[in-house]
């Protein structure tokens, strides 16, 4: 189990379940019972095993060329790789048949999403928007889950988590620039290069920063929300500090801690009205 959680980076789930969760508690305008809490979680883990396994199958070649990459799959077998990929859509989709119609209805429709992602980079240089679009899925399906609706405070949301993972994701494919030029794949670092690339992530980080203010007045926050907000700023300036240094180690320390941390202060700024 363990060689599995690695496989797919299980510990990156934390990146999107904060702003699911968030979406959900100010959508339920408090705690919207133990029931539903669980089946959204279910429906997070199902849709990112699926999502990663599906990665991980599409690019297993790729990744064995890549010395960064190249031990992933020694872990898990290619075959159970693809059982476990199919059996957690399903499931993801089941999920949702306990959640809402509209839920189960548009679940082909995430699914699709997030597949699409892990081909992006083989003819687009927005690779790193289609990863954000996929984990962008997350806030609005949570949001969805409790109303059974799309509003327009959630798809502020989901356009600044966009920007937040894209911006991040253009942080970690510095460390793979030569190999994606090597290989012929895309990605906003290979197509402007790392300084231009590192330029644009600094601005999406800025735009997550105004969606979350604008998500926060559209929902009537409370006034320690945005105090929850204000060390984010701080982060960012240290996250994109360390990937100026273009140092392996140092970056995915910060990439991992920083964006880890955003996520927790936007949670616990939902959490102000419980």
């Amino acid at each position: 189990m363990n060689q599995f959680l690695k496989f797919i980076r299980f510990s990156h789930t934390l990146f999107a379940l904060p702003f699911a969760l968030g979406s959900m508690f100010v959508a339920a305008r408090g705690w919207p019972g133990w029931l539903l809490f669980g089946l959204i979680l279910m429906c997070m883990v199902f849709a990112r095993t699926a999502a990663m396994t599906f990665n991980r199958i599409l690019d297993w070649e790729i990744d064995q060329r890549n010395p960064r990459t190249a031990q992933r799959h020694t872990l898990v077998n290619k075959q159970v790789a693809i059982l476990i990929c199919g059996v957690s859509a399903l499931l993801f989709m089941s999920t949702t048949v306990m959640i809402n119609t509209v839920c189960f209805i548009l679940s082909p429709v995430a699914l699709v999403i997030i597949f699409f992602y892990s081909f992006t980079k083989r003819f687009t240089s927005f690779a790193q928007f289609f990863l954000g679009m996929a984990l962008a899925v997350a806030p609005v399906g949570a949001w969805i889950a409790v109303t059974g609706r799309i509003g327009l405070a959630p798809l502020i949301l989901a356009l600044g988590v966009l920007c937040w993972v894209a911006g991040f994701d253009i942080i970690y494919a510095t460390q793979d620039v030569d190999v994606d030029e090597k290989e012929g794949l895309h990605s906003m670092v290979v197509w402007l290069g790392v300084p231009r690339a590192l330029r644009l992530a600094r601005w999406l980080h800025a735009f997550l920063l105004v969606a979350l203010v604008l998500f926060g007045w559209m929902t009537e926050q409370h006034f320690y929300y945005y105090l929850f907000l204000a060390p984010m700023p701080l982060l960012f300036f240290y996250e994109h500090r360390i990937a100026k240094t273009l140092e392996i180690d140092q970056i995915n320390r910060a990439f991992f801690q920083t964006n880890i941390l955003v996520g927790i202060l936007f949670l616990l700024a939902t959490m102000m009205k419980l």
